[in-house]
């Protein structure tokens, strides 16, 4: 199939790709190079509209379809991502600036499995009865809630763009859904391959456009039954507070300032190779990232000087070559709110211990926003950069005497994503894990995920949980049919 990324692209609404009814675009920018390289529509509520009665009508259709029809559908999407793995890959690296061996590594073929499971997950998704002696049995009815909305992030694109849509999907719900107005290329390529897998015309729709103007409408929508964010915490605060007095039933999974709990008994070269991972992979633009990195005393000068020496090896530089190890910044204004970042944290009393400082590569990425990976110390816990969400390739270093002092420091701000645990002693890490306020703990690995279990985080990281059950959970409706014997 032909994925060849025009300059305009397009929404797709009952399965036609049209442009935005207001005629506006949007520029969307390659990061590596600072390029204009195409346009996007700037929707707003017409659009939405458009979509929301053309997901109406097809929705009887769909929220009946058998469950063996949905898996062949689904299915057939995550082949055709496969087979258009390179497309896709080039795609989002031109579109989030992140290396494209990465993006072929770790983003398509997530999309693909994220699809693929819940293709499957819809054939097994069980429901509960209970029998009450010889007076009655009840069962749980769980049906598709209708038109949903899912709003995804630029860090991942397709990644959690199909992390939202394929549980719905599955369910049998209708969806109109928004990828960021920053990374929007795979979104529209997948509508193709959307076309091409014979989904009905009108079950997803996409509208393309900014959070004000499209993401509110989808959200502000009475038809639309429940929404689905990834992003900021302030823009999930927003989206609440519409949502809130219309009971849409809400999954927010929002930001992150994530520890990274490294004891002197762990595994030192595996942790070591980890911790850099955690820290700077896809520029540290990972909710998952582990931006604290709080290391017990004892060998706190080594892991600095350890960690010194790889963070100043990886390569800054054009995605596009293998050898690049951390491509560009997703944006101009999110390439200098970081620099604004790293000079707070100079003027809290931080040492730049290596980083901080802009990077201009020769040739066609002379104008892309690149930054060195950066590590500081000397901060306290308190402080706006050790509270803060950077979402870039900035980590602060902070040590602890105590399995105790490690917790506190651990669970010193708003946030509550996620953790890492470093140590051999199992029993350390099973109590540590239980006192860690974070909705995910690895110990001894970072992002090792199983589809299966819940994904999501505490305190301001969100509310709701996705992946797995939970997921397909959360896009239902549950009835209790209680029949009297």
């Amino acid at each position: 199939m032909n994925l060849e990324v025009p300059y305009h692209l397009e929404n797709f609404i009952g399965g036609n790709l049209i442009g935005p009814l207001s005629g506006n675009f949007i520029d969307n920018v390659n990061p590596a190079t600072g390029q204009v390289y195409g346009q996007i529509p700037d929707s707003h509520k017409k659009d939405v509209d458009a979509a929301v009665i053309a997901a109406k009508k097809i929705f009887p259709v769909w929220s009946t379809t058998p469950v063996e029809e949905r898996f062949k559908t689904l299915n057939r999407i995550a082949e055709l991502i496969d087979e258009n793995l390179e497309e896709l890959a080039l795609a989002e690296t031109n579109d989030n600036g992140k290396p494209l061996w990465l993006s072929k590594k770790v983003d398509i073929p997530r999309a693909s499995a994220n699809f693929r499971f819940f293709a499957t997950g819809i054939m097994h998704f069980a429901t509960e009865s209970h029998n009450m002696e010889d007076k009655a049995v009840n069962y749980t009815l769980r049906q598709p809630l209708g038109i949903v909305g899912c709003i995804s992030p630029w860090n991942l694109p397709l990644y959690l763009f199909t992390w939202k849509i394929a549980p719905a999907l599955a369910a049998g719900n209708c969806v109109i859904a928004k990828p960021s107005e920053v990374t929007p290329v795979t979104a529209f390529l997948l509508s193709k391959i959307f076309k091409e897998a014979g989904l009905p015309a009108g079950v997803l729709n996409i509208i393309h456009g900014t959070g004000p103007g499209a993401g509110e409408a989808i959200v502000s929508h009475p038809d639309v039954k429940a929404i689905s964010f990834t992003g900021s915490t302030r823009a999930g605060e927003r989206i609440a507070s519409i949502s809130a007095p219309k009971f849409k039933k809400l999954s927010l999974e929002l930001g992150g300032k994530n520890p990274a709990i490294i004891f002197a008994d762990c595994d030192w070269e595996k942790m070591m190779t980890e911790t850099i991972r955690s820290s700077f992979s896809n520029q540290g633009e990972i909710c998952l990232c582990g931006s604290r990195v709080l290391v017990e005393e004892s060998v706190y000068e080594k892991f600095k000087a350890d960690f010194i020496e790889r963070t100043k090896k990886l390569k800054v530089g054009d995605p596009l070559e293998p050898e690049s190890k951390q491509g560009a910044i997703v944006s101009k204004l999110h390439f200098e709110k970081i620099l604004r970042c790293i000079d707070t944290a100079k003027l809290e009393g931080g040492k730049i211990l290596c980083g901080g400082h802009i990077v201009k590569p020769e040739g066609r990425c002379a104008g892309g926003y690149f930054i060195e990976p950066t590590v500081i110390e000397g901060l306290g816990p308190n402080c706006q950069t050790n509270q803060e969400e950077i979402f870039g390739p900035v980590v602060t270093l902070q040590s602890f005497k105590t399995e105790e002092e490690a917790l506190q420091l651990a669970n010193a701000t708003q946030y509550g994503l996620a953790a890492t645990v470093w140590t051999q002693d199992i029993s350390k890490a099973n109590r540590v894990a239980a006192k860690v306020e974070s909705g995910i703990i690895w110990i001894n690995c970072w992002l090792l995920r199983d589809l299966r279990t819940p994904f999501g985080g505490m305190k301001n990281s969100g509310v709701g949980r996705e992946g797995g059950w939970e997921a397909l959970r959360f896009f239902t409706e549950a009835k209790n049919v209680c029949i009297q014997l």
